[in-house]
C-alpha cells in the first residue's frame, strides 16, 4: 500500500481559530506530542506574522527532531527571509509558500491578472529554492480557480521547483466528487506531476472536510493536511485523527496508509484541547466522549455477544485502554510515578515532586484521583508562563437576598496584596477584586466551566479569554471549587498578558491564510 504522509497544521492554521493564542512553551509542548503521534510535516507557524510567531516557529524546530518542520510565508522575499531564519535550526526544514489564484481573489484581494499572478509565484519559488530543498506552493483558493489555470499554475511551480503541490479548498466550497476530480485533472493533464507530491488541504464549511481529503485520496493525494480535533479557521478543518483512522478502518478500500502512531491519537486530542481550550464535541468521530459509547439497549446486546455488531475499531487503537491502578489519599510516590509513566508522561524528577504534592492536595479532596484529575494537574503548568501574580486566599460573601462580595490576597514577587470587591455575582466580585489588586484593565471575551471527571468531587475547569487593546489572551485554572478555579484562570490570564507585554510589545500582522 503506498503512504499518505500526513501534515499537521494545528499550530499554524488551528491556532487561527477564535480566541486561540498558543505561547512559545505550548507549541512546543503540543510539537513534541505531534512527534509522538508520528506526524511527518508539522506546519508550526507563520513567522512573518510577528516576532513572537518566529520565536515559537524557531522553537519548535529546536525541539522536534523526527519531523519535516514547515514554515508559512506569502510569495515575498521578506516572509521567505523570516522563514529562513526560523528553521535555522530545524533538521528537516520545509518553507509553505501560498499565493491566491481564484479569480475572486485576483479580482478583490491581489488585484492582478493571470500573468502577474504567475510571474510573481514564479518569482517566490525562485528565490525559495536558493535557501530550501524542499518547497511546498499552494494556489490559494484553488477550488475556485478555474481548472485550465490551476493546471498552468501546477507546472509553472513543478518547472520552478516546487516539491509538493497543495491545492487548498480554502472556504471549504467543494464536493468530493468536484474536489477529487481536482486532482484526477492534474494527473493527467500537468507535465512533470509525477516529480511532485500532491497534496490536500480542506476546510469544513459544509462539513464535507474529511470526505473531500478521503476524495482526494483516491485520486492520487500523496499528503493529507489538517488538524487535531479539526480546530481551524471559521468551521475548521480535515481531522487527521478521522483520515488516519479512516485509512485505518477501510484499507482495502483505500489502498493506502498512515505511519501514525495511532495509540497517540487519544491523549494528543487531549493536550490539544487543554491548551487551545477547545473542548471536543461529546460526539465528535474517533476522539469523542460518545464515539465508543453505547446507551441503546439493542445496541448494548449486541456489543456483550459480539463488539464488532456495533464497534467497527477499538477504543484501545487510539490509547483510550486506561490502567486499573487506583490512586487516593494513601497512595505513595512510586504508584503515583508509575500511573504517569502509565499514562505517558515522561517528567523529571523535580517535575514529578510538584505534581506529586498538587495530587496529594487533591487526594485530600476526592476519595479516588482519576486519570483525568491528573491530566488536569499535569497539565495545568505546561505554559511556563511566568507567575507574576499568584492566588494566595480567597473568601466569598454571598446569598440570594445580599450583594455578593469577594476578597483576595495575591502572591507578588514584593509581598502580598489584599482587595476586596463587590459584583453582580461571585465570579464577577472576585474578579473585579482581582483587578483592583493588580492594577490592569481588561475585557472579558469568554469564561466557560467543564468538568474534569465525574462525581460531586469532580474537578472543575475554568477557561476565560481576556482582551486588553490588541492582546487576546486565554487562562486555564483547575480546582474541586469552581470559584477558586475561576479566579485561577483569571490570574493565568493576566500573567500571560504581563509576558506578552514584555516579551512581544507588537502586535501580530493580520492575514487571511489559506
Amino acid at each position: 500500500m503506498r503512504k499518505i504522509y500526513f501534515f499537521d497544521t494545528t499550530l499554524r492554521d488551528g491556532e487561527q481559530s477564535p480566541g486561540v493564542n498558543l505561547n512559545m512553551q505550548e507549541k512546543v509542548e503540543i510539537g513534541l506530542q505531534l512527534e509522538k503521534l508520528g506526524i511527518d510535516r508539522m506546519e508550526a507557524g507563520f513567522p512573518a506574522a510577528s516576532l513572537g510567531d518566529l520565536e515559537g516557529v524557531a522553537a519548535v524546530a529546536k525541539a522536534v527532531k523526527n519531523a519535516t518542520i514547515v514554515g508559512l510565508a506569502r510569495s515575498r522575499e521578506t516572509d521567505i527571509d523570516a522563514v529562513r531564519e526560523a528553521l535555522k535550526a530545524a533538521q528537516d526544514p520545509c518553507i509553505h509558500l501560498f499565493l491566491a489564484t481564484s479569480p475572486i481573489h485576483r479580482e478583490h484581494k491581489l488585484r492582478m491578472s493571470k500573468q502577474q499572478v504567475l510571474e510573481s509565484a514564479e518569482a517566490a519559488i525562485k528565490y525559495a529554492k536558493r535557501y530550501f530543498d524542499k518547497i511546498e506552493f499552494s494556489s490559494e483558493d484553488a477550488g475556485r480557480t478555474e481548472l485550465d489555470f490551476l493546471c498552468e499554475v501546477t507546472e509553472m511551480a513543478i518547472r520552478a521547483g516546487a516539491t509538493v503541490i497543495n491545492i487548498p479548498d480554502t472556504v471549504g466550497f467543494l464536493t468530493p466528487y468536484e474536489y477529487g476530480n481536482i486532482f484526477k485533472t492534474l494527473k493527467e493533464n500537468v507535465p512533470g506531476i509525477e516529480k511532485v507530491q500532491l497534496s490536500t488541504h480542506c476546510h469544513n464549511d459544509l462539513g464535507m472536510a474529511s470526505a473531500n481529503a478521503l476524495a482526494a485520496i483516491l485520486n492520487g493525494a500523496d499528503q493529507v493536511e489538517g488538524t487535531i480535533n479539526g480546530i481551524g479557521e471559521r468551521a475548521g478543518n480535515t481531522s487527521l485523527e478521522e483520515i488516519a483512522m479512516a485509512l485505518e478502518t477501510r484499507s482495502e478500500f483505500y489502498q493506502a496508509k498512515s505511519s501514525l502512531v495511532l495509540s497517540e491519537i487519544a491523549r494528543t486530542s487531549r493536550l490539544v484541547s487543554k491548551l487551545t481550550g477547545m473542548p471536543v464535541p461529546g460526539n465528535k468521530a474517533i476522539v469523542g466522549a460518545n464515539a465508543f459509547a453505547h446507551e441503546s439497549g439493542i445496541h448494548q446486546d449486541g456489543m456483550l455477544k459480539e463488539k464488532t455488531t456495533y464497534e467497527i475499531m477499538s477504543p484501545e487503537t487510539i490509547g483510550l485502554k486506561e490502567s486499573k491502578l487506583v490512586l487516593g489519599k494513601h497512595s505513595g510516590r512510586h504508584a503515583f510515578r508509575e500511573k504517569l509513566i502509565d499514562m505517558g508522561y515522561n517528567l523529571d524528577e523535580e517535575q514529578v515532586n510538584a505534581a506529586f504534592a498538587k495530587f496529594k492536595d487533591l487526594a485530600d479532596k476526592k476519595k479516588n484521583v482519576l486519570a483525568e484529575d491528573i491530566r488536569a494537574l499535569i497539565e495545568e503548568k505546561l505554559t511556563g508562563t511566568p507567575e507574576v501574580y499568584k492566588l494566595n486566599i480567597m473568601q466569598l460573601s454571598y446569598g440570594n437576598q445580599s450583594v455578593p462580595t469577594a476578597s483576595v490576597r495575591i502572591q507578588t514577587a514584593e509581598g502580598m496584596i489584599e482587595e476586596a470587591a463587590i459584583g453582580n455575582g461571585s465570579v464577577d466580585a472576585i474578579y473585579k477584586s482581582i483587578d483592583k489588586a493588580t492594577q490592569e484593565e481588561t475585557e472579558l471575551e469568554d469564561y466557560k466551566i467543564y468538568s474534569v471527571s465525574q462525581g460531586k468531587d469532580a474537578l472543575g475547569e475554568v477557561h476565560v479569554i481576556l482582551r486588553q487593546g490588541e492582546w487576546s489572551v486565554q487562562g486555564r485554572g483547575i480546582s474541586t471549587d469552581i470559584l477558586e478555579a475561576s479566579a485561577k484562570a483569571y490570574i493565568d490570564a493576566i500573567n500571560r498578558l504581563i509576558d506578552k507585554r514584555t516579551t512581544h510589545p507588537t502586535t501580530r500582522s493580520q492575514v487571511t491564510l489559506i
